[in-house]
């Protein structure tokens, strides 16, 4: 029986506590703006507000996608900067009619405007700007805060140089369900994960002076529940119970805010039957009134008049009514706020106060930035641009950031590293894909910046080893067996087959959802006949999802997935391919059997009836005209099994690691005490390599069901061959906080279990009471 829970509280909630940040990302709330600065900062803008009409308040409001214009329509735009009827604009330069709109949009507003208020200019910059970086979920299997931070850095200096001050990320939505097209974009299926990684991403993208010239203002994207669409269908409707919201899907939300994060977008999904534009409860009870959000709040492009087809508002005024009212402060692409909000305050539906909070959300941020200082590009020329763009140093960057993206899911008979003096037939339809290895969601990106993974293997063996390239299949979703011939002819020839396969960029991405996700086109026959080769066979895979494997998994002696590593993918896989780099990816979810499993994560529920490796027969062993119950009652099922194809947390690497002696600093932990877990990890086998240690817990007994683990804790730890080296994570009672089934945050006292493991599904064990 457990005792009362300590309360946390519902204001403070579980959403800071249950995600114990590094200390270096921990509530610098508005990027260090300090107290002084803050208040010159709402006295300025209380003097523009005193001094705007309702029309230049309106204006502020008004978010235009630049890349929809025509020439036509230069005239009208302009004049409205020049009125003070528009706040900002994305995706500037998108479009050839204007080429220098950064500097005159701005230049027109500063100067001819009636209060020199400065355009915002936002983009999707989402893992690099000209220098693509690999895709977030690839990032994400880092492990590596401080990775994603340089890459959101990088990211920065570059879009900053042509004007950009504001970027749509991190998209910090929790997804468990690969068929999403958007889950390339996210950073996994674990809050504490995703919060710790979400938070770097801000801290690259903002620093910690949002007045510096080269920050962007971050935007976390999507408020709130988008990750968990029905079906895996982009703009789907979401089912997510409050507690699970709560513990789940909001704490990287908050560790964002608390890490100074200054925007939040709205989430295109009904959330329990309400468009999350339209939602009062996300923007006004949690975020403003529980979380005490400052920044402002963007509509995502559409998203207003789309709560029409949702059936929630009934023309375009109401659609205003229902946005303006939940608290989106800016309207991204549509003019509903332009056309209605004059009106709705004529008739009472709106008021001057509300439209004064929302501008005032919007200027706080600007003057954050310091745009009245620093309006225009950073780049003054052409020139000054080129040593900016895609310099060596981002280069380098991107490169070593894709090298710690690789999973290594399989490695027999250690055929990985490759040798370099053996003949390897490269083939595949991605093996020379220089679009593709960038991946979704690259506005900026060009593959004539590619490098590719055919000239860098050829480098890497220069003269000691031979390169033979047959592709195959012309490209991922290719049919066509007419390639076979040419690349069974290669793998004959060669020691080892490099099959270079996957999904192309397009098949992720938003909108780009699949209900089948086994590898596309005719691949998995390509691999059966290479298998049949007899020749050793290691693929990998470049896509924005994990994929069903099914057969090939078996055909293929090592697997390495790769997701869309970016501009630099042929170098980085070249180094790890031939060793001078171990793999040390792991996975931030759980890769599914099949499509069929889905959804499936690791904190999943134990269930009733919890399924074992002994407690049921598989499909393939159950007996004809059997007893009802032979083949086992429990959670299962009975083609694909209860566990993933791998765990959350797995990766491989070109050593071995041997975990030993778990230590609790005690058995008995107090509510407002911590404990300390170590353990030894071992290097003990052949190859400096990287280990991420991972802390798991488990509440057993809950007033409402509790997950089987829950991260809290992980640390990547570098040895050499033979060495050795204590682990050492503290875990606060605050940490094993949830939302009980009354919406209130506890801590609740009784028995834990305890982890420090190579994944969630395995490890050292031990055991503590929380009293």
């Amino acid at each position: 029986m457990k005792k009362h829970p300590i309360c946390i509280g519902v204001m403070a909630g579980l959403l800071s506590l249950a995600v114990n940040l590094p200390l270096h990302a921990a509530n610098e709330t508005a990027a260090s703006v300090s107290l002084q600065q803050q208040d010159t900062i709402e006295t300025r803008i209380q003097n523009l507000l005193a001094q705007m009409s309702t029309r230049e308040k309106i204006g502020q409001l008004a978010l235009r996608d630049w890349g929809t214009f025509q020439a036509a329509d230069m005239k009208a735009i302009k004049q409205a900067v020049r009125e003070g009827r528009v706040g900002g604009f994305l995706n500037v330069n998108f479009s050839s009619v204007d080429k220098n709109a950064f500097e005159e949009l701005q230049r027109i507003a500063v100067e001819e405007s009636p209060l020199g208020i400065p355009l915002l200019f936002g983009q999707d910059v989402i893992h690099g700007y000209e220098t693509i970086f690999p895709i977030p979920l690839g990032q994400a299997a880092s492990w590596n805060p401080d990775l994603i931070r340089q890459g959101a850095r990088v990211a920065a200096q570059e879009a900053s140089a042509d004007g950009i001050r504001w970027t749509f990320a991190p998209m910090i939505d929790i997804s468990r369900d690969p068929r999403w097209g958007r889950i390339a974009e996210t950073l996994g299926e674990d809050p504490y994960l995703t919060s710790t990684l979400g938070v770097a991403m801000v801290e690259g993208f903002q620093t910690d002076n949002l007045a510096d010239p080269t920050s962007l203002a971050a935007c976390g994207k999507h408020f709130a529940g988008y990750g968990a669409a029905e079906g895996g269908r982009d703009y789907n409707s979401a089912y997510i119970p409050e507690r699970l919201l709560r513990d789940i899907y909001l704490p990287p939300f908050k560790a964002g805010i608390d890490a100074g994060m200054q925007s939040i977008m709205s989430t295109y999904s009904t959330l329990n039957d309400v468009p999350g534009t339209g939602s009062p409860f996300l923007f006004k009870q949690i975020l403003r009134d529980e979380w005490g959000f400052d920044g402002f709040v963007v509509s995502d492009w559409n998203a207003v008049m789309e709560m029409i087809p949702h059936g929630f508002a009934r023309d375009a005024k109401h659609a205003a009514t229902l946005a303006a009212n939940a608290g989106i402060d800016m309207e991204m692409h549509t003019d509903t706020y332009d056309q209605y909000l004059p009106q709705l305050m004529d008739e009472g539906k709106f008021s001057e106060a509300q439209l004064d909070t929302a501008v005032a959300n919007i200027l706080r941020v600007k003057l954050r930035l310091d745009l009245w200082n620093h309006p225009y590009p950073r780049a003054k020329s052409e020139a000054e641009r080129e040593q900016i763009i895609r310099n060596d140093q981002f280069l380098n960057a991107a490169k070593e950031a894709a090298k710690e993206t690789f999973v290594l899911l399989k490695n027999d008979r250690q055929l990985l590293p490759l040798k370099k003096d053996q003949t390897v037939a490269v083939i595949g339809p991605l093996a020379e894909a220089a679009h593709d290895q960038l991946g979704t969601w690259i506005y900026n990106g060009d593959k004539k910046h590619s490098r590719t993974l055919l000239p860098a293997l050829r480098e890497m063996v220069g003269d000691q080893g031979k390169i033979i390239f047959a592709e195959g299949l012309t490209y991922s979703r290719d049919t066509s067996t007419d390639g076979f011939k040419a690349a069974l002819k290669a793998a004959k020839k060669a020691d080892v087959i490099l099959y270079v396969g996957g999904e192309e960029a397009i098949l992720s991405g938003e909108g780009h959802s699949r209900g089948d996700i086994r590898l596309p086109g005719a691949q998995a026959e390509l691999i059966a006949a290479l298998s049949k080769t007899d020749k050793p066979l290691a693929m990998v895979l470049l896509a924005g999802r994990p994929l069903q494997l099914d057969k090939t998994l078996q055909q293929a002696d090592a697997v390495m997935m790769a997701w869309h590593p970016g501009t630099m993918a042929g170098p980085a896989l070249a180094e790890v391919l031939y060793g001078e780099t171990s793999p040390s990816g792991r996975l931030p979810l759980s890769w599914p059997v099949g499509a069929g499993q889905i959804p499936i994560y690791y904190n999943h529920l134990a269930t009733g009836r919890p399924a074992t490796d002994d407690n049921y027969t598989r499909i393939d062993k159950i007996g004809r005209e059997v007893f009802q119950h032979q083949p086992g009652n429990s959670s299962n099922q009975l083609d694909y099994g209860h566990k993933p194809q791998f765990p959350f947390g797995y990766g491989l690497t070109y050593s071995q690691f041997e975990y030993r002696d778990l230590v609790l600093s005690n058995t008995n932990l107090d509510g407002n005490g911590q404990l300390t877990i170590s353990a030894t990890i071992a290097n003990t086998g052949k190859a400096t390599a990287t280990e991420t240690a991972q802390l798991y817990v488990r509440d057993l007994v809950g007033s409402v069901s509790r997950p089987v683990r829950e991260l809290k804790g992980f640390e990547r730890v570098t040895l050499a061959p033979g060495e050795s080296r204590r682990v050492n994570f503290t875990l606060n009672a605050d940490q094993l906080a949830f939302h009980n089934a009354q919406m209130q945050a506890v801590v609740e006292p009784g028995e834990y279990r305890v982890w420090i493991a190579p994944d969630a599904a395995s490890g050292l064990e031990g055991v503590f009471t929380l009293h």
